[in-house]
């Protein structure tokens, strides 16, 4: 009869608090293939996570909100760095939004719609739309600095009802994005002192009578 190995013999609590070191999504993946055991370690090591970071990964809709899902105690959330391979899209954000771990989450680097305390937002990067632009606006007032770089479905029309909602805002990343430059003249005639980067875009209110959209 072949002998155990010692790390078999592991509690299964004391398993997860090992995984829970792993910082690969690659490395835990195959973890959580080995047995049922360390299947359920890698789960309560996600559940035990207080911040989680896809910096590097290619992520989409489906991996990214099934680790979320696990991350019962997560406060942080971090996507944004993954850059162009990133596929995140609106479905992938409202499935994000579901998760228990939202009413913690204090720091985001991703879209999340029911975070009603969040003043930090990052989701530079993703495929998200004026759609899930405007759920933000309406559901998170207290926001002071959102980074939209690269965001190419994004609009004018998503950017108005943003400014116009989260009378908070104080800063706006709107690198990349196909904006027109009169949008943003715009946006500082409703918030004068709104900081659009990145600096250096020739703004000047006086030089443009903007006509802004009915909100």
């Amino acid at each position: 009869m072949e002998e155990e190995a010692e790390i078999d013999r592991l509690p299964i609590d004391l398993l997860a608090h090992i995984l829970v070191m792993i910082t690969s999504f690659t490395d835990l993946a195959q973890a959580s293939g080995v047995c049922r055991k360390w299947k359920q370690g890698v789960k309560q090591a996600l559940a035990r996570r207080h911040t989680l970071s896809f910096a590097g990964c290619k992520m989409d809709d489906e991996s990214t909100s099934r680790l979320v899902r696990h991350a019962y105690s997560l406060e942080e959330l971090d996507i944004s760095r993954s850059r162009w391979g990133c596929q995140i899209t609106d479905n992938g954000l409202y499935q994000i939004s579901l998760a228990k771990c939202v009413s913690n989450l204090t720091s985001v680097s991703l879209g999340i719609t029911r975070a009603n305390s969040l003043k930090h937002l990052n989701i530079g990067g993703t495929f998200i739309t004026d759609e899930s632009l405007s759920a933000i606006a309406h559901s998170c007032p207290h926001l002071r600095s959102i980074v939209l770089w690269s965001c190419r479905h994004v609009t004018e029309s998503g950017l108005f009802v943003l400014v116009n909602k989260c009378r908070k805002l104080e800063s706006i990343n709107v690198w990349g994005t196909r904006v027109p430059l009169d949008c943003f003249i715009g946006l500082l005639t409703i918030r004068p002192a709104l900081q659009i980067k990145p600096q250096g875009l020739p703004l000047n209110v006086g030089a443009v009578a903007t006509m802004l959209p009915v909100v």
